[in-house]
């Protein structure tokens, strides 16, 4: 893990832990400790702590008495169930921040769209992870319901991606990043039928061969 700099360090701890988890760097089943985290990411024990609460609240961590935090095993019916989770909150939230996206909205998006495809260009899986996190949840943003996108944030956390290192090996995470743009033209010609069903296929992936194990 990168050492981190001494500002904002819950929300840094908490991205980078997370990200861990949903790589496989930190693994099911492993239990880790507060302090040994600390020590590897380079910061005190305190805003490790606080952050490992956060993802215990989340259900994606559980406390293991006087040893530290295990993370929670997803199973496949787990994963059925985040799948239909976020087609059924996903898919239409999208569609209402697609009617709300202006021209400024798609430029930002879409040099996150570009942050993407450069991610997948080099095989940076947990660059790609980052921008592809942040461009649906600033695109979803649009909608203007924040509960809705924390339910969606937190289910996107809950997905393991063990197989996008493979797929960054036989460089398939291009075709998934290039998904991006053409949902951004989708909007930008206000079509939500096409765009619903880009939206539906993008989140097969997750399901599908990203969470290959």
């Amino acid at each position: 893990m990168t050492q981190l700099q001494r500002t904002n360090l819950r929300e840094q701890v908490l991205e980078v832990v997370r990200q861990a988890m949903v790589t496989g760097e930190l693994r099911p089943g492993d239990i880790y400790s507060a302090a040994a985290l600390a020590t590897r990411l380079g910061v005190s024990s305190s805003p490790v702590r606080e952050a490992l609460l956060t993802l215990v609240n989340q259900g994606l961590l559980e406390p293991v008495r006087n040893r530290g935090y295990r993370v929670v095993a997803i199973t496949e019916r787990d994963l059925d169930e985040i799948y239909e989770m976020r087609v059924l909150l996903e898919v239409p939230a999208t569609l209402s921040a697609g009617a709300a996206a202006g021209p400024d909205d798609l430029a930002r998006l879409d040099a996150l769209a570009g942050e993407i495809e450069s991610a997948a260009d080099a095989g940076d899986v947990a660059r790609f992870l980052e921008a592809d996190r942040r461009f649906h949840l600033d695109l979803l943003a649009l909608a203007g319901n924040g509960r809705l996108i924390d339910a969606i944030a937190t289910l996107r956390d809950q997905t393991r991606l063990y197989g996008l290192e493979k797929l960054a090996e036989r460089g398939r995470l291009a075709d998934s990043a290039r998904e991006h743009r053409e949902m951004l033209a989708t909007i930008a010609e206000r079509d939500w039928t096409r765009l619903e069903d880009q939206v539906r296929a993008h989140l097969k992936h997750v399901r599908a061969e990203w969470a290959a194990d």
